[in-house]
């Protein structure tokens, strides 16, 4: 009994021993943590209570070639309050929070007073120091705000904190949306368009602000003694001119919906030095088109017969053809191995005999397979190396993201077959994009110098030229002038003779050549029906200007002929640009001369030109009612007025407004207004789309200045 009883004694003993000598562990990590290593652990704990954030910087913006916005940061502001700031003393609170709750309910009319009276009551009691009061709050809306009580004591008086974000805006809207591009948070980071490809010009550098840690997981930036300022990006100016891109959006959206066809693209080139003025790529998206795809980038198709022109060049270069060469293209059937070619009039017997320059102008396949088996049959390595020699088979190597690949194989390559030569003559078994065909077709309309395409030409820093982006040639020339001449006279003569005969215009005179290719998909094969219709060219013929390709896919209704379903849409951009870079609105080849009796007036504020043209009893028409800032156009028989894009924070175009909204527009941002003249405005030293440095001057040159 006695051993029992001791031995639940020495166990107890144990347990007391164990438990007590864990205490005194416990008690000697305290001490350890409290005294030995306090510094360490308390600089570690600070760590974690106070850190650094970038700040990110104002990103660039994007310019069109005369200087109109096309993309922009515009500043967005999230409102917050330090309830327990230093200088925030009850009766400070007390006695403002009334009038502050009813001029928040009446700024922004999301919530009653009273509603906004018990948030602020109940985040004050809280001791909130990051008090959410609304997010998306506009430059005007922060403006009056910093008026309101308790707000207008500022920061360390007033709680007020004011964090400002960035968001992307297009004044333009879908102009150019795709080319324009789009920035992403990805890992790959920006990689859409010119946003993607001048990135690093545009982004500026980051500052660095201090935070600290609150309840809750919510930062709070201190004092702005340790902050680093960031540094605004660069602004890019493009080659797009706004108007040309509009006339050319409008031709293809107007032949897309006619057809209804699935996308389509168009590219308006100078021939000179490359810039691409224009670039629209629509796809159908549950009937509307959208810039969804950069098909003229990088969409690599088998062109069709608009690869034609590069595969006579080739033998006119070799010296292997003439121009006058007779080939007979019989019935219109043509078997070739296992080939069956046939030329669109099959059904009516064929061509027969043609000339060179005939097969070129009315688009005979068979006359095409004939000219370029009998002469590269037995070498048709000799035909690629010359295709090589002329830049066709690289790259363009263009800064925007995503080339498609051109392909043209090379004789005992894996997919080179007995037929191969054949199809190539005829556009097929080789791929390239829309950008990658114009660039060929204008050399030839640059007397034989390739030329890169150039989508941006200058990079500036507050308005002041950081860097110019040169005209880059890739070829300087791809073929002789003998060659060159012939290919010339070929491409006039589709227009003239051949297969775009029915878009001749009256006032301009053009060269280009037509293109029908059956569309292959990897899972279906060539279907019936399913088709891209394509027109290269270039105007005015006899001293070229600009060149452009007009691509579009997948017709499903009326013809898929190039001629009829692209060709319209080249012959109308040429009009309408050849007709403003002669300064004239007007098509060339209307019918009569249309007046305009109605008085000019510029733009400005819509509820005063409104007021003027209904007591002049001038017939108007407006879109939405609610535009404060329009522009206006005379029309035949009305003035219409349009939304002008006024953006918080950023200088607007005044160079058409009335000097009185011009004044008022300006002064109102912030900036000094200095008038040289009188007249009309004509010229403003601050490029429209900067942002506003608050007292700045701006000077405004009039039309009549004197001296």
């Amino acid at each position: 009994m006695m051993s029992i009883k001791t031995d639940i004694l020495w166990r107890v003993a144990l347990v007391y021993l164990a438990i007590a000598l864990f205490a005194a562990l416990i008690v000697v990590k305290i001490i350890v943590l409290q005294f030995v290593n306090d510094d360490r652990y308390r600089a570690m704990a600070e760590q974690t209570r106070i850190q650094l954030f970038n700040i990110p910087a104002h990103r660039g913006d994007i310019y069109a070639a005369d200087m109109r916005l096309l993309a922009s940061s515009v500043p967005s502001y999230e409102i917050r309050m330090d309830l327990k700031c230093p200088g925030l003393t009850n009766d400070i609170f007390l006695d403002g929070a009334d009038s502050l709750a009813l001029c928040l309910s009446e700024l922004f009319h999301d919530k009653s007073k009273s509603e906004y009276k018990q948030q602020l009551l109940k985040a004050r009691q809280k001791g909130d120091r990051y008090h959410l009061i609304r997010s998306k709050v506009n430059y005007i809306e922060l403006k009056e705000l910093r008026s309101f009580p308790i707000f207008r004591e500022g920061r360390y008086k007033g709680g007020l904190i004011v964090n400002q974000q960035n968001i992307r805006k297009k004044p333009h809207y879908n102009l150019a949306a795709r080319t324009i591009g789009y920035t992403t948070k990805g890992q790959s980071g920006n990689i859409v368009g010119i946003e993607g490809a001048y990135d690093k010009y545009l982004a500026g550098i980051q500052g660095v602000k201090r935070m600290q840690k609150l309840s809750g997981n919510v930062w709070m930036p201190l004092d702005e003694s340790g902050e680093i300022e960031p540094q605004d990006g660069s602004s890019i100016v493009t080659t797009i001119d706004v108007d040309l891109q509009d006339i050319a959006e409008k031709a293809l959206i107007k032949q897309l919906i006619a057809h209804r066809a699935h996308a389509g693209t168009a590219v308006l080139m100078e021939v000179r030095s490359g810039d691409i003025k224009a670039i629209v790529n629509l796809t159908d998206t549950f009937g509307a088109y959208h810039e969804y795809y950069n098909y003229a980038v990088g969409l690599s198709t088998e062109p069709g017969s608009t690869f034609k022109l590069p595969v006579i060049v080739t033998a006119l270069e070799d010296g292997l053809i003439d121009i006058d060469d007779t080939i007979n293209t019989g019935n219109g059937i043509y078997e070739y191995y296992d080939l069956v070619i046939r030329d669109d009039n099959y059904l009516n017997g064929g061509h027969g005999k043609l000339t060179v320059e005939e097969v070129f102008e009315i688009s005979s396949n068979i006359g095409m397979v004939k000219i370029i088996d009998s002469v590269y049959r037995k070498h048709p390595h000799r035909f690629i190396d010359r295709l090589y020699s002329m830049s066709l088979n690289e790259p363009l190597n263009l800064e925007i993201k995503g080339e498609g690949k051109p392909v043209i194989r090379y004789p005992g390559d894996k997919l080179w077959s007995g037929v191969t030569l054949a199809s190539m003559s005829y556009g097929y078994e080789v791929k390239l994009t829309p950008l990658q065909i114009l660039t060929f077709y204008n050399a030839i309309a640059n007397d034989g110098k390739m030329v890169k395409p150039r989508f941006v030409k200058e990079i500036r820093n507050h308005g002041k030229l950081e860097q110019a982006i040169i005209t880059e040639v890739i070829n300087p020339s791809i073929c002789s002038k003998s060659t060159l001449k012939m290919a010339k006279k070929l491409l006039r003569g589709v227009v003239d003779n051949g297969t775009a005969k029915n878009l001749k215009l009256d006032n301009l005179s053009f060269a280009g050549k037509t293109g029908t290719a059956q569309i292959y998909k990897t899972e279906t094969g060539y279907r019936q029906r399913d088709y891209q219709a394509s027109f290269a060219g270039y105007f005015p013929e006899d001293k070229p200007l600009y060149s452009c390709i007009v691509v579009i896919y997948s017709p499903r209704k009326g013809s898929y002929h190039g001629a009829q379903v692209a060709g319209p849409v080249f012959a109308e951009i040429a009009r309408k640009t050849y007709a403003i870079s002669m300064n004239s609105g007007e098509p060339l080849n209307a019918v009569k001369i249309q007046t305009n009796d109605l008085p000019y007036s510029k733009n400005g504020y819509q509820a005063e030109i409104s007021d003027v043209l209904n007591q002049l009893n001038i017939k108007q028409k407006s879109k939405d009612q609610s535009y404060d800032w329009v522009t206006t156009t005379r029309q035949e028989d009305c003035v219409e007025l349009n939304k002008k894009s006024v953006l918080n924070n950023l200088v607007p175009d005044v160079t058409s407004m009335g000097l009185k909204d011009a004044i008022y527009l300006l002064e109102n941002l912030g900036l000094k207004v200095v008038i040289y003249g009188r007249g009309s405005i004509r010229e403003q030293s601050i490029l429209p789309g900067t942002r506003v440095q608050k007292g700045d001057v701006i000077k405004l040159k009039m039309s009549f200045t004197e001296g």
